[in-house]
């Protein structure tokens, strides 16, 4: 069977707020986290709340492209 259209994908999940704060050289780096969603059910982006250790605090951490 070809599992091209698997219903479970794995996903990536970036801190937005490190995101913004690279340009201005603030964090050491960009916490990132690896999940997985349901297509069907959650066909948008996810974006969830999720311990940052380089803002150390709880932070938006949104989908981002592989």
């Amino acid at each position: 069977m070809a599992k091209g259209k698997d219903v479970r994908v794995t996903i990536i999940l970036e801190c937005t707020s490190c995101v913004r704060n690279d340009i201005k050289k603030e964090s050491a780096g960009i916490s990132r986290y690896f999940t997985q969603k349901n297509r069907h059910n959650t066909p948008s982006r996810l974006e969830l709340r999720k311990f940052c250790p380089y803002c150390y605090k709880h932070t938006i951490h949104g989908e981002i492209k592989k």
